[in-house]
């Protein structure tokens, strides 16, 4: 349960915040940097709902948006508070089966898009644009993730769950470009030749 009554605590003006178990790290540890990273795909993600998402897209990106809340809160809970005695309540964690949802969402959308030949350009509509922003952060907080990983551990779902949803950003992506229609492809190569006068 969440109870929020006051936003301003004044316990972070030293430059140091709190875990979900109370521990306090510097605002730049690693693990503060992992699930700031997920807030900030979740912000992304809510301007991408701005700018009228196809059915079911707008229903799937605001039920990620709820699961990147968990992944939050799984990241705010080190793996070693769960085997503590009597350090923290029981976690929440993310599940293989919120992983095997996107990938689902992937095949479903997929069997619609023609296969590519090239990488895509990202841009057309506004809302194939946001998500392939989405998308770019997505992989960031995911890197940030495995950087979290290299020195704590880190579930691995969570680490499943954020490459999963970068390869459904895509795949919506270009479904919010017609079907892939009006997507652009890179065509290697084709501006190295000076422009001619």
């Amino acid at each position: 349960m969440v109870f929020l009554n006051r936003i301003y605590t004044r316990g972070g003006d030293d430059g140091e915040t709190s875990l979900g178990t109370g521990r306090r790290v510097p605002k730049t540890h690693p693990r503060i940097v992992a699930y700031g990273g997920v807030d900030e795909l979740n912000a992304v993600l809510g301007l991408a709902r701005q700018n009228s998402l196809p059915e079911p897209v707008a229903e799937w990106i605001g039920r990620v948006q709820n699961d990147l809340f968990d992944l939050g809160a799984d990241l705010c809970v080190p793996a070693e508070a769960s085997t503590e005695a009597g350090s923290a309540p029981t976690a929440l964690r993310v599940t293989a089966s919120q992983t095997q949802r996107l990938e689902r969402w992937i095949d479903q959308i997929n069997e619609r898009l023609e296969p590519l030949t090239s990488f895509v350009l990202p841009g057309g509509t506004a809302a194939s644009s946001w998500l392939h922003l989405a998308r770019t952060v997505c992989r960031r907080v995911e890197i940030g993730c495995w950087a979290l990983h290299e020195i704590e551990p880190v579930n691995s779902e969570v680490l499943c769950y954020l490459n999963r949803l970068s390869d459904l950003l895509f795949v919506l992506g270009q479904f919010c470009n017609h079907e892939g229609r009006s997507s652009v492809l890179w065509v290697p190569g084709q501006n190295r030749q000076p422009d001619s006068e």
